[in-house]
Formats: C-alpha cells, sequence, structure tokens
C-alpha cells in the first residue's frame, strides 16, 4: 500500500497553518505574539496573584511619579473605573500610595513604596525572560527597529483618534 490519504499529501506540501486574509493584517500578527508573551508571563507570575494591568499600572506610576489617576488611565488605556480598582489594589498590597495633590484638592497623586519598587524588579526580570525567548529571534538593529515602527504606529492611531 504504497499510496496516501490526500490528507497526508497535502500536510506534506503545505506544512502549518494558512492564515488566509489574516496574513495580510498586522493587527492580527501583533494581537497574536502578545497573546503569547502575555500567557508565558502570566504563568511565570501566577504565584504572585497579578491582575491585568496591574503591573503596568505600577510601572508606569513608578516611571512618573505623582501621576494623577485620571493620566494612568489614559495611560494604560483603562477605562477609569477599573484604574481605580488597580489602585485601590496597590494600596492594598502596599505598592504604592495615593496622596491628595497639594495644587489641587479633586486630583490624587500616585508614587510607588519602596516595596513596590523592589515588587518591580522582580517583575521585570521575569519579563525579560519571557521576552528573552522569543526575542533572541531579532538582532539588536531589527529590535530597535521593531520599537522604532511600533511606536511610530501607535503615535498615528492616538492622532487618527485625536482628530475624530
Amino acid at each position: 500500500m504504497g499510496g496516501s490519504s490526500k490528507r497526508e499529501q497535502a500536510e506534506a506540501e503545505e506544512p502549518g497553518i494558512k492564515l488566509g486574509r489574516l496574513d495580510e493584517f498586522i493587527g492580527f500578527r501583533l494581537r497574536r505574539i502578545q497573546n503569547q508573551l502575555s500567557r508565558d508571563f502570566a504563568a511565570a507570575t501566577a504565584d504572585r496573584n497579578m491582575r491585568s494591568g496591574l503591573f503596568s499600572s505600577l510601572s508606569i506610576v513608578a516611571a512618573n511619579p505623582g501621576i494623577s489617576q485620571n493620566e494612568l488611565s489614559k495611560a494604560v488605556g483603562l477605562d477609569k473605573s477599573i484604574t481605580v480598582q488597580i489602585v485601590d489594589e496597590l494600596e492594598k498590597r502596599e505598592l504604592a500610595v495615593r496622596e491628595r495633590s497639594p495644587t489641587d484638592r479633586r486630583r490624587h497623586a500616585l508614587f510607588v513604596t519602596d516595596s513596590g519598587k523592589t515588587y518591580l524588579d522582580e517583575l521585570f526580570a521575569i519579563l525579560t525572560e519571557t521576552e528573552d525567548a522569543v526575542l533572541h529571534q531579532l538582532t539588536r538593529a531589527e529590535l530597535a527597529l521593531l520599537r522604532e515602527l511600533l511606536d511610530r504606529m501607535y503615535l498615528a492611531y492616538d492622532e487618527s483618534r485625536i482628530s475624530l
């Protein structure tokens, strides 16, 4: 029985799954890699009870001491009510503090605590390992170009939303 089935022949000729029309869209490709990186990071930090948005919010607060909750909400791309929940959790876990702004009493200024800084260092070490698992495929120049292109795309998208 030297013959093989049509399915076996098709698999031999066309390994892998075709993307079809999705092959033409960058958003699908970005989302696919983002999903995998997020899954890997979530698995590596599962013992830390990480809630979606917690890490990025804490990181942005650390990079912008005194940032308001409203500014944080815009930077992370989350609804204001979700941002309030995240800030509540950061405070509960003693990773950040919320203080009234001395110049605008309606505004809360956010700051990372010392334990929050230590926590971030640990998380960034895990994130580095997670991303290094795939980024080693790119040269430094390719990685720099990828970052530049993604930033340009984000800025163009952000500017197009403003003009609407």
